[in-house]
């Protein structure tokens, strides 16, 4: 479990498929001293196991199902990648629960500057499977922030100088891909009402006393 607060922006030491999946190799940027073999470390918003360590220098074994739903497949050596350590009980919770479990990776239509805060514009994934609300929250490749608009096709979020400076965000251009995880809450309250949305009729409705 995460918060979307990034600790560090991490680099990618080597990104290596194999048998479907693939060896991630980072530095991580965070202090050899609080990182384990085992422990869930969130890169770009998604949540991987610690496999092997030197240092901060962490190694992670990809799944198919994970490149398949990131933009892990677009990893050079030498890129920049967000870092969050799982939350400890206790932690302030300073974003929003994030599992780290990447719903889509999705396209940024524009960056914009907003006076001294800044703009991204991204596509929006079908939204049966993606809610978002207007004041909201979502993570984009694990940073936590609040959406800000929505329309059919997009959605924005604005971005403090704090956070644009603070991480792997500010390298982003029009045409890149973004991690996406929607809200915990938001997804199960859409499955709950999608599931029962059928059985509500005019009859139901009536023998119910409306």
């Amino acid at each position: 479990m995460f918060t979307g607060i990034i600790q560090s922006v991490g680099v990618v030491r080597s990104f290596l498929r194999q048998n479907g999946g693939a060896r991630l190799v980072v530095d991580t940027g965070l202090p050899a001293e609080i990182l384990r073999l085992g422990d869930s470390i969130a890169v770009d918003g998604c949540c991987q196991t610690i496999a092997a360590m030197d240092g901060a220098v962490c190694s992670f074994d990809c799944l198919e199902e994970t490149l398949s739903r990131t933009i892990f497949g677009s990893y050079r050596t030498g890129c920049a990648v967000n870092i969050e350590p799982a939350l400890a009980v206790g932690d302030r919770l300073g974003g929003h629960i994030v599992q780290g479990h990447v719903d889509a990776a999705m396209e940024v239509l524009a960056c914009q500057r907003r006076g001294s805060d800044r703009a991204l514009v991204i596509r929006r994934p079908p939204r049966e499977r993606f809610p978002l609300v207007e004041k909201g929250s979502v993570a984009i490749s694990g940073v936590s922030l609040t959406v800000a608009e929505v329309t059919e096709s997009s959605f924005m979020v604005c971005i403090i100088p704090h956070t644009w400076e603070a991480t792997a965000l500010r390298l982003l251009k029009p045409g890149d891909k973004v991690n996406l995880e929607a809200d915990l809450v938001g997804k199960y309250i859409a499955e709950l009402c999608g599931a029962g949305r059928s059985a509500v009729t005019m009859e139901s409705l009536r023998n119910a006393g409306f």
